[in-house]
């Protein structure tokens, strides 16, 4: 059990795919690691009811799939720890990570895995159909809808570029937008509009997603300049309105970008030594389960490398005698 002068080589605060590979690739590097998790395992994966998209497995739930995440860590008798993590303290000497139970865990590397959450509509049928035809994920779930018609809900780049995805599989893509012109780049928006697969849905918000025998199956919509409310059929629903990034741990000074995601180098490390920042929390081209599983390697083989070398310069450190009279 960890307590208040427990002291590790490791930390991993997060439990998803991203930290619990890097916990996978610490443990066999033979550092003394815990991995602190407030929630289950597997993180956002575990609500994914389908995943095709991870190498070596042709068809997994994200709940089995994390699961055998969290297996593999576990088989190397890594320090889980269920708690919340209050402040990431950083060091000269070293880290401190401290919980909610009080606890703090001393350490000479950290490894962020808290990654974020896809900004949401709040309105009816959107948590309840979740997995089941409403999606925030065009190049994870888009598979799931050849052939069908769908609705992508926003204005900017991520919606643009997510709906020109989606018209290379869908019968029909519709973008609802609650303004009269996009926010997304002209070159973007020109091939939008040259698609003949999409049509857009000008000053238009999306209010409920009804839901039928095999999910989503309508949409409520209403017009924000006129208030008038119609109904279309649709077999799935796409949210991109943007992505919060959970950097309430990350420490001042740190380098993010303008949407608060961490700036990091190639070894996932930023401007303060010991500290690595990967998975969807960290600024990169696309957010993946591979990519983040991909990072917790990366980072993890890093923090060894600079745990070792702390180490090595630690033991070579000693003191002269004092001079004789």
């Amino acid at each position: 059990m960890a307590g208040s002068d427990t002291f590790y080589d490791l930390v991993i605060i997060g439990g998803g795919p991203g930290g619990l590979s890097a916990a996978i690739y610490a443990m066999r590097a033979a550092l003394k690691t815990a991995l602190v998790e407030k929630g289950v395992a597997g993180g956002q994966v575990t609500m994914s009811d389908e995943v095709e998209n991870y190498p070596g497995f042709i068809h997994i739930s994200g709940a089995e799939l994390s699961m055998k995440f969290a297996q593999h860590a576990q088989s190397y008798d890594l320090d889980m720890i269920s708690q919340e993590v209050t402040v990431l303290d950083p060091g000269l000497d070293y880290h401190t990570v401290k919980l909610a139970n009080g606890d703090a865990l001393k350490t000479h590397a950290v490894i962020l895995a808290t990654g974020g959450s896809p900004r949401k509509l709040d309105i009816p049928g959107e948590r309840e159909l979740y997995g089941k035809g409403v999606s925030y994920c065009a190049t994870c779930d888009g598979f799931f809808f050849r052939g069908k018609t769908v609705i992508v809900v926003g204005g900017g780049d991520s919606a643009a570029e997510e709906a020109l995805y989606l018209a290379k599989l869908c019968k029909k893509v519709y973008i609802a937008h609650r303004r009269s012109e996009l926010r997304a780049s002209k070159i973007l928006q020109q091939r939008l509009f040259n698609d003949c697969n999409i049509e857009m849905l000008w000053n238009t918000v999306v209010t409920t997603i009804h839901a039928g025998k095999d999910g989503v199956e309508r949409v409520a919509l209403k017009d924000t300049v006129t208030a008038d409310t119609r109904e279309l059929d649709v077999d799935g629903v796409f949210v991109f309105i943007g992505f919060n990034p959970n950097n309430e741990l990350v420490p001042a000074g740190t380098r993010m970008n303008a949407d608060g995601m961490v700036v990091t180098d190639e070894k996932c490390e930023t401007r303060t030594p010991g500290i690595y920042v990967i998975g969807d929390l960290r600024e990169k081209f696309a957010r993946q389960i591979v990519l983040s599983a991909a990072d917790g390697c990366t980072a993890a083989l890093a923090a060894a490398y600079y745990v070792e070398a702390k180490k090595s310069m630690q033991a070579d450190t000693c003191e002269l005698p004092p001079e004789s009279d």
